[in-house]
């Protein structure tokens, strides 16, 4: 899956605000290239909300376990939830992880916010295409539940 390939389905599932940081928007010069997904079908940045997934194409600083520095390389992450993590890693979020945080097209505990629950895939491919799609649409999901307690919440 390329970069622009997730774009495009992540936009499909429906009230997604994506960011793309760029030179001259305002953005931290670290996030440039990179890509943020807000459940958001107001398109506003929601208050006091991360991102539901990202696609990451540099290391940061404490964050370099995947080695994404390499050439044509970049790591899509997901906030899928506790079931599907302990489902791809055998094990609960906060229990330390182990592994090779920078082999590609495997599905991982994301090497930072595992501990969040985060999962994550190294340059997605033949083999995690579809788990990709699927935690995708799982992470959309969640964030769209959120978002709607939320305004319930809210409306009261």
């Amino acid at each position: 899956m390329s970069i622009d390939e997730i774009i495009e389905f992540v936009e499909g599932l429906g009230g997604v605000l994506t960011l793309s940081p760029a030179p001259g928007d305002g953005s931290p010069e670290i996030s440039w290239g990179d890509t943020f997904f807000y459940y958001s079908p107001g398109g506003v940045v929601p208050n006091a909300t991360q991102p539901f997934a990202t696609i990451v194409t540099k290391d940061y600083p404490g964050d370099e376990g995947s080695r994404l520095n390499r050439p044509n390389t970049f790591r899509l992450n997901f906030s899928a939830g506790k079931e599907a993590f302990v489902g791809w890693t055998g094990h609960e979020p906060r229990e330390p992880t182990t592994g090779d945080a920078d082999v590609a097209d495997t599905v991982i505990a994301h090497p930072v916010y595992g501990r969040q629950g985060w999962l994550a895939v190294v340059n997605p491919g033949s083999r995690t295409q579809t788990a990709a799609r699927e935690l995708l649409r799982t992470a959309h999901q969640l964030a769209r539940t959120r978002y709607q307690r939320r305004a319930s919440s809210a409306s009261r």
